[in-house]
């Protein structure tokens, strides 16, 4: 398989995809979070994944939006990629009954990014607090976090201390931990 990633840069795109794009950077700088970052082929499979990870240096996250059966109750859970994801287990977590993969029309509304382009970063959009933030225990005691830049053609690596620190006082959301 041929899938293309480029050298690492530590500088923003010059122009961007779209506006939850634009905010993740300039959230970014203006926090003083450093980032590297690389452009890529369309990054959605777990085979790109393994390619995006060994151009950054570190693991690519999986991040998946969930919901209760009445779309009332939102979840942005960050897990391993390799990690399959077992309802059960989730819930069982939370003490939660039940809850599904949301639709895409409300990841775009909740937090303005499409399927597949997921991404801690996206709580920007969501300055309400409607999306409770959930991260697996093993991928928050990483040193780096790599993710979408809210696309699914560019990736980060972000010091996690400071993405847990820094942008989640700066969203105002609070992280559970799984």
């Amino acid at each position: 398989m041929d899938f293309y990633v480029s050298e690492l840069k530590k500088t923003a795109p010059e122009s961007y995809e779209t506006d939850t794009q634009r905010r993740i950077y300039e959230t970014l700088i203006s926090l003083g979070i450093p980032f590297e970052r690389v452009d890529t082929d369309d990054g959605t499979t777990m085979e790109s994944c393994a390619f995006i990870s060994k151009g950054l240096g570190c693991s690519v996250v999986k991040t998946i939006f969930l919901c209760n059966r009445q779309q009332t109750v939102f979840y942005l859970y960050v897990t391993d990629a390799e990690k399959p994801f077992v309802t059960r287990d989730f819930c069982g977590a939370l003490g939660v009954p039940r809850v599904s993969f949301a639709p895409t029309e409300m990841l775009w509304e909740k937090l303005g990014t499409r399927m597949g382009a997921t991404t801690l970063l996206s709580l920007i959009n969501d300055p309400e607090h409607t999306v409770t933030f959930i991260m697996d225990r093993d991928v928050a005691e990483r040193e780096w976090l790599g993710c979408t830049d809210g696309t699914t053609t560019c990736f980060l690596k972000l010091p996690m201390s400071q993405m847990l620190q820094t942008f989640l006082e700066h969203t105002g959301h609070l992280m559970t931990t799984i």
